[in-house]
């Protein structure tokens, strides 16, 4: 069984294998969201699409393809801010599931208040329509007991 090091080179090995038997066109097949496409990759170099992500040497083989490729025209250009989200780690946004709760309360009570609100229309309708014929009533001397 090969060691950890050793299962990083086979992989750097193999990407640039298949890296050096790849054409423009194959790589623009392989492309998403203006990037190769990191599954498609880890496939068809037989390996995980973490070894692209956490292997060093592999990432670094990896973007310098993309930079290449970028050169060439086959990949779309880096906007001005690819560069700075591709810099550093994103940072955990631990608000991000309360936010999502508020969001799903405060639409559930929207709906209830637009039904609430309705349903009072409708009542002071009844009100309205029944005063009358109270009135009505009242007029002629016949009050219900």
């Amino acid at each position: 069984m090969a060691s950890g090091q050793q299962r990083a080179q086979q992989n750097i090995d193999a990407f640039m294998q298949w890296q050096a038997t790849q054409s423009n066109d194959d790589f623009k097949q392989i492309t998403l969201k203006g990037q190769l496409n990191r599954t498609e990759i880890a496939k068809a170099v037989g390996c995980g699409k973490s070894a692209l992500l956490q292997n060093p040497a592999l990432r670094n083989a990896l973007r310098l393809l993309e930079d290449s490729l970028r050169e060439k025209g086959v990949l779309p250009p880096l906007t001005d801010t690819a560069p700075r989200t591709l810099a550093g780690p994103k940072l955990y946004d631990n608000t991000a599931h309360n936010r999502a709760l508020e969001s799903k309360r405060l639409s559930r009570l929207e709906a209830e208040n637009i039904e609430l609100k309705a349903k009072v229309k409708e009542l002071e309708n009844t009100l309205t329509r029944f005063g009358e014929l109270s009135e009505t009533l009242s007029e002629i001397g016949f009050m219900p007991r």
